[in-house]
């Protein structure tokens, strides 16, 4: 009993420490004994530790369907999975190394993290069929979930407020350059050497990372800030952060826009493929449509600390809700299937919308949570994962002939999504977190 109000005295004084405000501020740790990179290597290592993610996913898929096929998959939604069930490995992944990275430090939690990515990408690359590619890529993204969230817990240590949006928001714009060539990658070595050799690619790329992290990077957890791993503080934590409408507002606002996103992710290759019979030229298409929220994520690493984070959101929000309606509307006039470049157009606006939102409404998430920044990171993505890949495999369940399926969930989820952020902002201005 004494040890439990030990304990609990202890978790106080610590957020306390870290956690208290001044002037109205949610202040950082100290972290002056820490030897800080340069801002653009810094920005650059984080953005390739977690461009993994990326790289997993959209390296995929110019061959899903030959994975299909060789694997005898049972139908095309079979092979959605290996997109969808990536998210869902990541989630639970997020769940384990949140505690971990608080424990234990951010540099052992990457390093865990990228060989347990190793580990998966192994089976999928000598996987003989669908289930044991699907259980790979499920241990794939458990652990790619090491670096990503000890990643963003790195950069709330050392950064707060629209200072971590726009550090966030130049990270993207490294990091969406990822999505725009990974197809191209990923098909060209499907090509010349077959699908199996993409998991090579995955396996180089983390060993990469692993070798600039570690000679360069120091951690960003001094020993006296970390909080060793009690169940009974994780869970209260858990329940703190379900009481926190600031994070279950954007959580739930993430959740809502990225599963509509991953809806069209995981069909893209349907959609633009066999739908419009684009052919070779998909990942042209596909790297496009990703330039715009790589635009999106520059413009807002140079506005955000001009006109603020919350007047982004709320602009971003506002334009993708008139994007989803204009997206219902030309699909309901074409009967479901517009033409390829007027649906690519409306898309690009979209997607240049959604891309001032990603950045800012997860740093708008984490924003209260420098005390806790590891849990806060795995909770956020555990939650929204949750929302989001339910709602990702009942969009892609509707894929056939047209795009009405992608067109409605846009729709939905961005109106529930502009409902829920809104909510968080309003809580952000009461409390004072700016």
């Amino acid at each position: 009993m004494i040890e439990g109000y030990y304990i609990r005295f202890k978790m106080q004084l610590h957020y306390a420490l870290v956690r208290c405000r001044s002037k109205n501020k949610i202040i950082q740790m100290d972290t002056s004994p820490i030897r800080k990179l340069p801002l653009f290597e810094f920005i650059a290592l984080m953005a390739l530790l977690t461009s993994l993610v990326a790289l997993s996913i959209d390296a995929m898929l110019p061959a899903l369907e030959n994975i299909g096929d060789e694997l005898n998959a049972h139908s095309a939604q079979q092979t959605f999975l290996i997109v969808s069930l990536f998210f869902m490995g990541m989630s639970i992944g997020q769940l384990i190394f949140g505690p971990f990275s608080d424990a234990r430090g951010r540099r052992l939690t990457i390093l865990v993290g990228l060989i347990i990515f190793l580990i998966g990408t192994a089976i999928c690359y000598i996987a003989a069929s669908m289930e044991m590619l699907l259980v790979g890529r499920v241990i794939q993204a458990i652990g790619v979930s090491g670096p990503r969230v000890a990643g963003m817990a790195m950069i709330r240590d050392l950064y707060v407020g629209e200072e971590m949006a726009r550090v966030m928001s130049f990270i993207n714009v490294i990091f969406i350059i990822v999505p725009m060539l990974a197809p191209l990658l990923g098909q060209f070595i499907m090509h010349w050497y077959g699908w199996r050799q993409i998991f090579i690619a995955f396996a180089l790329v983390a060993l990469l990372s692993a070798l600039w992290f570690f000679s360069r990077q120091d951690e960003t957890l001094p020993r006296k800030y970390r909080a060793k791993f009690n169940l009974r503080q994780y869970v209260r934590n858990v329940f703190w952060l379900l009481t926190q409408p600031v994070v279950m507002g954007a959580s739930i606002g993430m959740g809502c826009i990225f599963g509509a996103f991953l809806g069209y992710l995981s069909s893209s290759q349907t959609i633009f493929v066999q739908i419009y019979n684009t052919g070779d030229y998909f990942p042209f298409i596909f790297a496009v449509l990703a330039l715009a929220i790589g635009a999106a994520s520059l413009f807002n690493g140079v506005m955000v600390m001009r006109y603020g984070m919350s007047k982004i959101i709320l602009a971003a929000l506002w334009g993708s809700l008139v994007y989803a309606i204009a997206l219902i509307i030309i699909t309901v006039w074409f009967d479901g299937l517009p033409p390829l470049l007027l649906f690519c157009a409306v898309l690009f606006v979209g997607f240049f919308f959604l891309g001032g939102l990603f950045g800012n409404v997860n740093a708008l998430a984490m924003e209260p949570l420098g005390h806790i920044a590891g849990v806060g990171a795995s909770f956020i993505g555990f939650f929204s994962s949750l929302l989001s890949v339910p709602i990702s495999i009942v969009i892609v369940e509707y894929i056939d002939r047209d795009v009405t399926p992608i067109a409605i969930g846009f729709f939905i989820f961005s109106t529930i999504a502009f409902v829920s952020i809104k909510t968080a902002l309003h809580f952000r201005r009461e409390n004072s977190y700016h």
